[in-house]
């Protein structure tokens, strides 16, 4: 017997046997609903017969039958009543548990999320791609007119969106784009590690978002509810449809902050921060300049994340800013990663761990942080050591900078588009997806192994663009990426170790080594942290131009 667990109210499954009913009572079932039409099969028996024996178990059954393919709406209404007025926990089948699942889920429609049915539905093994629309329409049928058709369609309008829109654009100046976002304001989040460190204010990291589409691209301010890409169609929340003859996908990733049991309740307080938030960064550099003495925990979590450096930089930017006032040697500082190392290109631990002996930094690696409590100051972590047993360690804190545990938002991990870890599956050279020819995806959200920074966006984005207008032009991918990110490495005010790598960690530097050496600390490389990048983010890359972008070309065969 093949019971699978949609709720903890309902399950799921396949055509059930007389003789399975003491099994589904043992398991503490109370209730059946059959939803296969009696003589549907010759090898199933008829609801009178599934009832008596039910009855004989202690349960109660009810007939809901559903022609194959064929859920209409009242169907589900039937369904939600069964479920409200039998006791729990119920189980339903059909022939192969696929309607009783497809009930389920519409009539559930109007009370949850799209991405947590089709999440739900999926844990179980059921793919409800085929009624995602009425989901979306509150478990309606909804119609099947769009509300909207573009050449090009862009989801999200973060660095990665709009950098893309805007080199699109100037690519093809006549198509028909849009942008698809539910934000009302755009933030540099490169920024914030500054803001943290006292050096950039938060409000300078800001713009709003119609300040920042490209013009002649369409805004269309919703969010996602999931894709259709056998029917080149986006769904909107609400059950709006837009449909497009291409695809960017680029909304960025999840910063998940309820992964860790008790953060969500004291962030922002009791002494727990992120430069990860614009609200929180101005705390970070607030709990910096009040701390005396005590113990500081920076965080890391498992990969992949954003900026894989920025935990590390919060921690160098606050050991200088103690070094100078002279209380670092009454400061013990941790640095608690979950990784093996302390970064992941060699090149650069050299110059790091330079400033990791000159503050005192412990280094507490394989170190995952599951639990914070806030108003005791003691933070958890499971260590989870190679060569030995899992082990659980409580670390007291004066001062504790999290970074949180990151995923692809959950529409797109419930996707299609999604890859078995729930990030876009793209060919890594063309950023084209690798099942739907008519797809692309850049940014935080695909996954390319490339260090997922607004650097590497800055650089996916002419390939992306040119290898979409190459497609509408009717030719094949003209541009190729290389894995480029960079993490500038703030290891002191005045100083940043400029790592810039690509696939495989192959070094890539920008400039000559004579200008900036990149595995060494520099003001230089200062210099363009502070002054040239926010410039050059704001009105070059989100304005299209290309500067020292131009997009790699792919040699023919």
């Amino acid at each position: 017997m093949d019971i699978r667990i949609l709720t903890p109210r309902l399950s799921v499954g396949p055509q059930i046997a007389l003789g399975d009913m003491a099994e589904i009572a043992r398991q503490g079932y109370r209730a059946i609903i059959c939803n296969r039409p009696d003589g549907e099969g010759a090898d199933q028996p008829t609801f009178a017969e599934i009832a008596d024996a039910a009855k004989a178990e202690g349960l109660e059954a009810r007939y809901l039958p559903v022609q194959s393919g064929k859920v209409v709406d009242t169907d589900a209404d039937a369904f939600d009543i069964a479920l409200t007025e039998l006791p729990g926990p119920i189980f339903a089948y059909c022939r192969t548990g696929i309607r009783s699942a497809t009930l389920w889920a519409l009539s559930g429609a109007d009370r949850h999320e799209v991405p947590e049915i089709l999440a739900a539905a999926r844990a179980a093994g059921y793919d409800m791609g085929g009624v995602v629309r009425r989901i979306a329409n509150g478990g309606r049928t909804p119609t099947d007119t769009p509300d909207a058709s573009f050449e090009v369609v862009i989801v999200g309008g973060g660095a990665a969106g709009i950098a893309v829109a805007a080199s699109l654009r100037k690519r093809q100046p006549r198509a028909e784009i849009a942008i698809i976002d539910p934000a009302d304001i755009h933030y540099y989040q490169a920024g914030w590690t500054m803001v943290g460190g006292g050096v950039f204010d938060a409000a300078d990291t800001v713009r709003t978002m119609g300040a920042l589409i490209p013009e002649d691209v369409r805004w269309i301010k919703a969010g996602v509810a999931a894709f259709e890409p056998e029917a080149d169609a986006v769904i909107l929340e609400g059950c709006r449809v837009v449909r497009y003859e291409r695809l960017i996908v680029c909304p960025g990733l999840k910063l998940d902050w309820n992964a860790v049991q008790g953060l969500v309740d004291t962030l922002g307080r009791n002494g727990v921060t992120s430069n990860y938030r614009y609200d929180l960064a101005p705390y970070t550099w607030e709990l910096v300049c009040g701390l005396d003495c005590g113990r500081a925990v920076f965080t890391q979590p498992s990969m992949p994340i954003k900026c894989a450096g920025a935990p590390q930089k919060a921690m160098y930017l606050s050991g200088d800013a103690w070094q100078r006032r002279r209380v670092l040697d009454r400061i013990d500082i941790h640095f608690a990663t979950a990784g093996p190392v302390l970064f992941g290109v060699k090149d650069y631990i050299p110059a790091l761990m330079e400033y990791v002996d000159r503050y005192g930094v412990s280094l507490d690696f394989h170190h995952d942080l599951v639990a914070v409590d806030g108003p005791a100051k003691v933070a958890t972590f499971e260590v989870k050591r190679p060569d030995a047993a899992l082990k659980t360690v409580e670390m007291p804190f004066d001062m504790l900078h999290v970074c949180p545990p990151q995923t692809a938002p959950d529409f797109i991990r419930v996707s299609p588009l999604a890859d078995a870890d729930g990030w876009v599956d793209v060919d890594q050279a063309t950023l084209r997806h690798k099942t739907f020819d008519n797809i692309w995806s850049l940014g935080d959200v695909m996954n390319a192994p490339n260090a997922k920074t607004a650097a590497a966006a800055r650089v996916q984005a002419p390939v992306v663009a040119a290898n979409v207008s190459a497609d509408m032009d009717d030719h094949a991918p003209i541009a190729q990426y290389n894995g480029y990110g960079a993490c500038p490495l703030t290891v002191e005010r005045g100083k940043i170790v400029l790592a810039e790598f690509g696939y495989g960690g192959m070094l890539l530097p920008t400039l000559p080594k004579a200008l900036i050496d990149g595995t060494r600390p520099s003001r230089a490389a200062w210099f363009l942290k502070e002054k040239i990048l926010p410039p050059l983010y704001w009105q070059g890359m989100l304005k299209g131009r290309e500067w020292m972008v131009h997009p790699e070309t792919i040699e023919p065969d």
